[in-house]
């Protein structure tokens, strides 16, 4: 994987940040109006599991695509800390995603079975699930 690089920017209006891949590509992010914000964009958490999403479903069509299967599309639904999803309590630091995927296509149970394992392999699937190390410093 290339190295990918974002960069935040605070804005005007309260919680409202700017984003950027430093080439073509600009979105935002923002905190809900009952938490102070304008609701101009995703917030933080929901970017995060959209970048699983998003993973889950490039790397099913690549992989289906090269196999010749006959996926016609991929939905998948990420959920952080979902509600009533556990009655054991978690340590803290830990979270928990859940993520529902709906493959349609004339597919068999093995290819299925297999779709499964690859979305479990997609890079940023690995990255939640592996340890990650952030490095902050001040400038």
């Amino acid at each position: 994987m290339a190295t990918a690089t974002v960069r935040a920017t605070s804005t005007a209006s309260p919680f409202k940040t700017e984003l950027s891949n430093g080439t073509t590509h600009r979105w935002v992010s923002d905190e809900p109006a009952g938490l102070g914000g304008g609701d101009t964009g995703p917030s933080p958490t929901e970017l995060m599991l959209s970048s699983l999403c998003a993973c889950t479903s490039i790397t099913l069509q690549m992989y289906a695509a090269r196999k010749q299967w006959s996926l016609i599309s991929v939905e998948v639904e990420c959920q952080l800390n979902p509600a009533g999803a556990s009655n054991e309590k978690t340590e803290p630091g830990h979270n928990h995603i859940t993520r529902e995927i709906t493959l349609l296509g004339n597919l068999h149970k093995t290819q299925r079975e297999r779709l499964l394992q690859i979305a479990n392999a997609c890079p940023m699937h690995k990255l939640l699930t592996g340890s990650v190390d952030v490095t902050s410093y001040l400038t």
